[in-house]
This record gives C-alpha cells, sequence and structure tokens, in this order.
C-alpha cells in the first residue's frame, strides 16, 4: 500500500505549516505531495517556501505562485499593476531573492502520480487546464466532467477552494485536502489529508490541526505587511480572523460602490454591513453555526 500525505494552499502560514508538519509524524508517508499555494496570503511565504524546498517534497505551482514568478514581466496582466490592489503582491516579491524565484519558477503545473500498487492519479491545483478554475463540492457531476473531461487517470488531487473535498464524478474521484494556512468553511484549523493507495483505489482521510493564529497576526504586523499592503492587505487579517472568502470584497465593489477608490474604510463598511453571503460560491455557505 502506498501512503500519501497532501498538503495544499499554505499560504505562507508557517505555525500552520509547522502545526500539520508535527501531526504528519505520527504517519509513516511514503511521500509527500503539496498541491500548490504555497505562498502569499501569509507573512511567512519566504519561510515557507525555503521549507517546503528543503523538504524535497513533490510540489507544483498554484495560482499563487504567479504572483512571484509572473509579476512585472511581459506575461503579467495589466491590472497586477494596479498599486493599491496589488499591494500585497509587490510586498510579497520583495521577500523574494532570485534563487528561490527561479527554484519556483521551474515547478510543475501538474503531477501525474504512478505506483506500483495503486492506480495513477493527476494533480493540479485549480483544474487540470488552469490553476485559477475551481471544483467546488457543489458542482454537478456534468460540471466536474467538461474540467477533467482530458483527465486519463481515474483519480485526482485538487486544491484552490480552501475546502476538504472526496467527489464522485462520472468514472472520476476527485480529493481536496483543503487548506492548511488559510481554512475558509469558519473552521479555525489546518486541514490535510493522508492518501493511501492500493489495487481497490485511493482512501482519504481527512486531518484538522489547531495552529497559533496569534502568531500569524504579530507577524503580519512585524515583518511590515500591515503598513505596507494597505485595504487589501487588511482584507487579508480578516480573511484569518473569520475563515471566510471575504475577497468577494472585490466584487461588492464593482457592484454596490462602483468607482468609489479602495481604501480601508470602503473595507469596514464591507465588514460591517454587506452581507458577505450573497457574494460567495454557495460552497462555502457551511458550517453556519461556528
Amino acid at each position: 500500500m502506498t501512503k500519501l500525505a497532501v498538503l495544499s494552499d499554505i499560504h505562507g502560514n508557517l505555525p500552520a505549516f509547522e502545526a500539520v508538519l508535527s501531526d504528519l509524524k505520527s504517519f509513516d508517508v511514503d511521500h509527500v505531495i503539496c498541491a500548490g499555494d504555497v505562498i502569499s496570503f501569509g507573512p511567512f511565504s519566504r519561510q515557507t517556501a525555503e521549507r517546503v524546498i528543503a523538504e524535497g517534497w513533490s510540489v507544483i505551482r498554484g495560482n499563487n505562485e504567479y504572483f512571484l514568478v509572473d509579476f512585472q514581466t511581459p506575461r503579467a496582466p495589466t491590472e497586477w499593476n494596479d498599486p493599491v490592489r496589488f499591494a500585497p503582491t509587490v510586498w510579497l516579491n520583495r521577500q523574494f531573492d532570485q534563487r528561490l524565484k527561479t527554484i519556483m519558477g521551474a515547478w510543475p503545473d501538474t503531477l501525474n502520480l504512478r505506483f506500483r500498487d495503486a492506480p495513477p492519479i493527476q494533480v493540479f491545483h485549480g483544474g487540470p487546464a488552469s490553476p485559477w478554475e475551481a471544483i467546488y463540492w457543489t458542482m454537478t457531476d456534468a460540471e466536474i466532467e467538461m474540467l477533467l473531461c482530458n483527465v486519463e487517470a481515474d483519480y485526482a488531487i485538487c486544491g484552490h477552494t480552501h475546502l476538504p473535498m472526496d467527489r464522485q464524478a462520472g468514472r472520476w474521484r476527485i480529493f481536496n485536502p483543503g487548506s492548511v494556512g488559510v481554512p475558509l468553511d469558519g473552521l479555525f484549523s489546518a486541514s490535510y489529508m493522508i492518501l493511501e493507495g492500493n489495487e481497490a483505489g485511493w482512501t482519504p482521510t481527512f486531518r484538522r490541526i489547531p495552529f497559533d493564529y496569534d502568531a500569524v497576526f504579530d507577524e503580519f504586523e512585524t515583518s511590515g505587511y500591515n503598513k505596507e499592503s494597505g485595504p487589501i492587505g487588511r482584507l487579508v487579517t480578516e480573511v484569518y480572523r473569520t475563515a471566510r472568502p471575504l475577497f468577494e470584497f472585490l466584487r461588492w465593489h464593482e457592484i454596490a460602490r462602483p468607482g468609489v477608490p479602495l481604501a480601508e474604510a470602503l473595507v469596514d463598511e464591507y465588514l460591517s454591513n454587506a452581507n458577505w453571503w450573497e457574494f460567495s460560491h454557495p460552497a462555502y455557505h457551511i458550517n453556519m453555526n461556528q
């Protein structure tokens, strides 16, 4: 039997990552897979990337790695030049030297795992065609099958949504370990997955591990992130405080306050008055009483 640990969406949250590493010592795994978004949204992005690289695990790029490897290149979308909306990206890039950027620039976008005692399994961050795609547990079989139509393996691992998932759609069984660093399901704990495979298929065990949130908030302050990242940085810290996907603020801004410059007062208005549920994907409407 092959036993894997699958981590995704660490997002530069070193305390959460270290909590998972400590828990992982209880399992005799054959290999560790990182399904993207090692960095960004967390104040320890460089330290977390260095730790992952030193471990020698199999790692793919998520969409947030593109904020590092494509920023200020001809490949970057024009909107990334917005100094307010992308202030956290400017801060992020200052944390990394060229050596680390080169290593991460060589990470693949997908992995095809092939073990002698278990079926093949493909790993991608969002969808097989793009790390910006998302596979939600609320999608219909037909919607998921359309995204996976070119995936040869019957099993797949994804991340990106920050929601743990074990879902069958057509011939595909799809696993999402959830997010190590930025849970978005209202539960304040790091999520990862142990995946065991044999000739009959793959079986997941989902793990939820508490971590030190205070250490994260302290580093947001001492690292200069809070000072330099503006209203979007403030929104990031509120995502940590709520374990909810408050980034729908940007869509709310376009609809409710078009043309109003992004500022912390606008973030305050969104947090105090707007019902974020109206702007979030239904997949996140879980654990409402947490």
